[in-house]
């Protein structure tokens, strides 16, 4: 075989069979009254008799042979008749049975559909998509839709039945829930926006009607604890209709009308009800009435910022009046303990009915802030509880107990914008515990120290930490000299000193008194002894801090050790000479400054039951004209009396000035260090920013007043350490 190129194709090709089928001209009619027969048994129940296998055939056939159509066309015809006459016998169904009807024909129909759509299988599988057609249980639906549901004499009777019975249900009926949903379910098959449009639009109309009218008629006659009930009820009842026999979809929309008619258009009226409304149920502690309130408001836009600002004025008000109520502020332990009681008892609240919600914390937290600090002596007040408790409060309490209750003070330590002010009179009372042994445990008073570091950093618990460190190094002190001295000392009084680290402690310049001969000779070898041992030091003896123990005989050699301040000490000496002194002969002999001294008399004098002196003519109050006399008569069951100890009290009014005026001195060189960092870091800066850069820096320590800032840059400037720009008078420059 020879050739010059390349092999030919050959093309196959499947030629048309040549045999012509010549088919029945009434084939097709015929096929057709035997497929419609069917259909019409099929609805009649008589299926049982019929051959689907040769009605398949009969069915694929007539698509095979291109009559299609006229199947389509005959099913769609004879589905419709059908479906009219089956429109007759719901619409003449009387009464209940109407749904019921109406529910049977539905599932007949639902059946039949099923059994024509296997017959028609091949026709829905290849005649429809290419003559685009409905398939066939589509058209089933559809049909059922435009000639039962849409049916004049059907449609508005299916929507009043419908909600009729929804309506019965809510004012208790009991109904038939699965009638209802295989009828909701019905509409749901036939289409999203039949359930939608027949039956949900219309059912969210009347049930606002409904819901409207009914919460009015509740806010007539019910607390605001008792409508919120009824309106959680109600929402429950909504939410449980959907799941038994609604669309799932449904449960916004309905929940939603609930919300807005029974909630969201009385929600002021509800929060601001005199006797039962939101502030009632916080002053009677009403957890669940609360707790329901905040479930349900949350559900409604501003529900819970509504709730929120009525607390928020609710608490700055009661708190106002507490820190600003002049019978409470008598006892300062009673004041701090009724801020922390109502501390517990919002905290309580937010966390059992209102799930422990921030918006919440912080708007409590904001609250307590500003009324606190509306009482310039809270810092004070403060370090009083903190006394109290550390001194015999807790007595007997359990480490855990003790760190509950500082923490609790520590809570409302972080309120105080003086936090500086607060540790000027805790370091005074601090001085006092340690210095009189009157506190609980040391354990304790660390602890406290250890939270107050934590919280305000090294700077603010340095001096009292140093204070510890004193009272130890003192006992140290004490042992060695009575050690090296004690054959010096023979049988005089026991002193024991306290040597205290000037900076440390709030001790005040006093004049020393003039301590009787048998304790200033064991000073004076104290003294000898201590400038021995320690070059370049000093010692001053502070005797308005100092306590004592004294032996005292009275009438019929009745013996008692009483345990007295420095003070009193010296001026009781002074009876060991003398039966009777007047109030000016004590002061000479003793020059103790006056206030101290008329304070220390009247421990003496005119406290019942420690009254080891007699005073003429007797009254509570000491004047310069008294006479005084050693009471002979004085008994007591305890052989140790405690006279006037010292024990920690309210500052008296030029006290309280005295303290804030050193607060004040203070912190001028914290506010100028803190304008120096600034402006080194910046170099130029504007006022207003200088200002506002110094309160940020210091206010963890205080809130520093712009008056006194800008008095401290003039001192500034004037020091050369910063100057005004020469254009702009307001700008300064940092000068190296």
């Amino acid at each position: 075989m020879s050739g010059g190129g390349p092999p030919r194709k050959r093309n196959f090709k499947i030629e048309a069979f040549k045999h012509r089928v010549e088919l029945d001209p009434k084939y097709a009619e015929r096929t057709w009254k035997v497929l419609e027969h069917a259909i019409h048994e099929i609805y009649n129940h008589n299926a049982s008799g019929l051959s689907f296998e040769e009605l398949y055939r009969s069915a694929y056939n007539m698509v095979l042979h291109k009559y299609g159509e006229k199947l389509y066309d005959g099913l769609q015809s004879t589905m419709t008749w059908r479906l009219k006459e089956i429109s007759k016998s719901i619409e003449t169904a009387q009464g209940g049975l109407f749904l019921e009807e109406l529910n049977a024909k539905w599932m007949d129909h639902n059946k039949a559909l099923q059994m024509i759509r296997d017959i028609l299988m091949y026709m829905d599988r290849t005649y429809v998509p290419t003559a685009h057609r409905t398939p066939v249980h589509e058209l089933g639906l559809n049909l059922w839709r435009d000639h039962i549901i849409h049916s004049p004499m059907i449609h508005s009777r299916l929507l009043d039945t419908l909600l009729d019975l929804i309506d019965r249900e809510r004012m208790g009926e009991v109904i038939n829930r699965g009638l209802m949903r295989s009828i909701t379910k019905m509409l749901m098959d036939l289409g999203p926006a039949v359930y939608q449009d027949d039956f949900e639009k219309p059912f969210l109309e009347v049930s606002a009607s409904f819901y409207s009218g009914e919460s009015q008629e509740f806010i007539e006659c019910c607390d605001c604890g008792n409508y919120l009930k009824k309106a959680e009820r109600r929402l429950n009842e909504e939410m449980e209709r959907v799941s038994h026999y609604l669309d799932a979809g449904s449960e916004a929309k309905i929940t939603s009308v609930v919300e807005k008619e029974m909630i969201a258009n009385h929600m002021h009226r509800l929060v601001d009800m005199e006797n039962s409304g939101l502030v009632n149920m916080l002053v009677d502690d009403k957890y669940e009435d609360l707790g329901r309130m905040y479930a349900l408001f949350r559900r409604v836009p501003d529900g819970l910022s509504r709730i929120r600002d009525v607390m928020t004025s609710y608490l700055r008000e009661t708190g106002k009046q507490l820190v600003t109520d002049p019978e409470r502020l008598k006892d300062p332990v009673e004041f701090v303990q009724r801020l922390l009681d109502e501390k517990d008892k919002h905290d309580k609240i937010i966390s059992v009915a209102f799930g422990n919600d921030k918006t919440f914390q912080n708007a409590l937290n904001s609250s307590f802030e500003f009324f606190i600090n509306l009482n310039n002596r809270s810092p004070e007040f403060i370090s009083l509880y903190v006394d109290d408790k550390l001194r015999k409060g807790l007595k007997g309490a359990t480490e855990e107990d003790v760190e509950v209750i500082l923490d609790k003070v520590m809570m409302l330590f972080r309120y105080l914008q003086e936090k500086d002010v607060f540790e000027k009179y805790y370091k005074q009372h601090l001085a006092k515990r340690l210095l009189s042994g009157k506190t609980v445990s040391d354990d304790a008073e660390r602890s406290m120290i250890v939270k107050l570091k934590t919280e305000c950093g090294y700077q603010f618990t340095s001096k009292l930490e140093g204070m510890f460190t004193d009272m130890k190094t003192s006992q140290d002190t004490m042992q060695d000299f009575y050690a090296k001295k004690s054959e010096e000392l023979g049988d005089g009084p026991t002193l024991d000193v306290h040597i205290l680290t000037t900076g440390s402690w709030p001790t005040q310049p006093s004049p020393p008194c003039n301590l009787p001969t048998e304790i200033l000779t064991v000073c004076e070898k104290f003294r000898s002894y201590y400038l021995g041992t320690h070059n370049g030091r000093r010692l001053t003896w502070q005797t308005n801090m100092g306590t004592a123990d004294i032996k005292a005989t009275f009438g019929k050699g009745q013996k008692h050790e009483l345990n007295v301040s420095t003070y009193q000490m010296c001026v009781l000496m002074l009876f060991n000479n003398a039966d009777g002194l007047t109030y000016k002969d004590i002061e000479r002999d003793t020059e103790i400054p006056a206030s101290d001294l008329k304070r220390c008399l009247q421990s003496l004098a005119c406290v019942k039951g420690k009254n080891v002196l007699r005073k003429e003519p007797m009254s509570k109050d000491i004047s310069e004209d008294d006479t005084f006399y050693f009471n002979d008569k004085f008994t007591s069951k305890l052989v140790k009396v405690k006279i006037g100890t010292v024990v920690a009290q309210k500052e008296s009014e030029p006290e309280k000035q005295e303290t804030r005026q050193r607060v004040e001195e203070d912190r001028k060189p914290q506010i100028e260090a803190a304008i120096v960092r600034i402006m080194k870091s910046r170099r130029v800066l504007d006022h207003n920013s200088i200002v506002a850069e110094v309160t940020k820096q210091l206010q963890a320590r205080f809130l520093p007043n712009p008056v006194v800032i800008k008095k401290r840059i003039e001192s500034l400037i004037e020091r050369e350490f910063l100057e005004r720009d020469k254009v702009d008078r307001k700008l300064y420059r940092y000068l190296a």
